[in-house]
């Protein structure tokens, strides 16, 4: 194991293995041009055998030289890989932490339009049932010509967070732009849809108090149940769509599920369709 990391830690920094290479040559080649200068290799020839035999403590020293020198370049390429494993890690955490906010709503920090989609695309071959609602508040375009841009911006964050609180845990809250908002409920029934549908009206029910001015907002909801109301997401949305229109026709907060695009039953406020 040790020896693959050490390959590919030369591998990865092949220029400072290279100068760690050049430094031991150079250190060899000084040392052989002392011995020609002094002439310590005819020196040599002219000891006795036994005068030419390396003592214990020479031969330790020559070891522990060697060592050292080859802890100090394993330790060189050890180094460099930690840091290249640190430089790529805050490079997938840099990417990782892109591609999150590319999937979040900047205004509300809840997912967007691209994050939802994407899950009903994984939707297509699961095979249980699954709930989509596209929620459209009410009375919301009054917020914003009566006092602001910001107090609506205000007035969305307050929505959000009602919805966080009666959001399950399991399931994908989001905002589609503007005031509509989107909920993907996995794994559930007609009457567990309609639960959970009722608890985003009931959410609202009480006024949203803003810088001490009180909105009255309401919630106009569609949805559609996966797989019978449809399984691409371009089918889920527009009658999803369809549904949420219905209910807008309320004049009320209502829910209204998707039957059929020319079903033009009148959606009564809080229906059940």
């Amino acid at each position: 194991m040790m020896r693959h990391s050490l390959l590919r830690s030369i591998t990865a920094n092949p220029w400072t293995s290279i100068h760690d290479a050049l430094l031991g040559i150079s250190v060899l080649c000084v040392a052989g041009l002392l011995a020609i200068e002094f002439d310590l290799f005819r020196f040599g020839e002219q000891l006795t055998a036994e005068e030419r035999r390396i003592s214990l403590a020479e031969a330790i020293a020559l070891t522990v030289l060697l060592a050292i020198c080859i802890a100090v370049f394993i330790y060189r390429r050890v180094q460099e890989q930690r840091v290249e494993l640190a430089r790529r890690a805050a490079v997938e955490d840099e990417m990782r932490e892109l591609r999150d906010q590319a999937m979040r709503d900047p205004l509300t920090d809840l997912a967007n339009r691209r994050a939802i989609l994407g899950r009903l695309n994984e939707l297509e071959e699961d095979g249980r049932t699954h709930a989509f609602f596209l929620l459209d508040l009410n009375d919301f375009k009054d917020v914003n010509d009566r006092f602001g841009h910001s107090a609506g911006d205000n007035v969305l964050q307050v929505v959000a967070e009602r919805f966080k609180r009666v959001t399950r845990p399991s399931d994908l809250l989001a905002r589609l732009g503007g005031d509509e908002f989107a909920i993907l409920a996995y794994d559930v029934d007609r009457a567990a849809a309609e639960a959970v549908g009722m608890r985003f009206i009931a959410t609202l029910a009480n006024m949203i108090w803003v810088d001490g001015v009180g909105h009255e907002v309401g919630v106009s909801i569609g949805a559609v149940m996966i797989p019978n109301d449809g399984v691409a997401a371009p089918e889920i949305l527009t009658n999803a769509d369809v549904a949420m229109y219905r209910a807008k026709a309320a004049g009320q907060s209502a829910l209204i599920f998707f039957r059929d695009s020319n079903d033009e039953a009148p959606a009564s406020p809080h229906a059940l369709g």
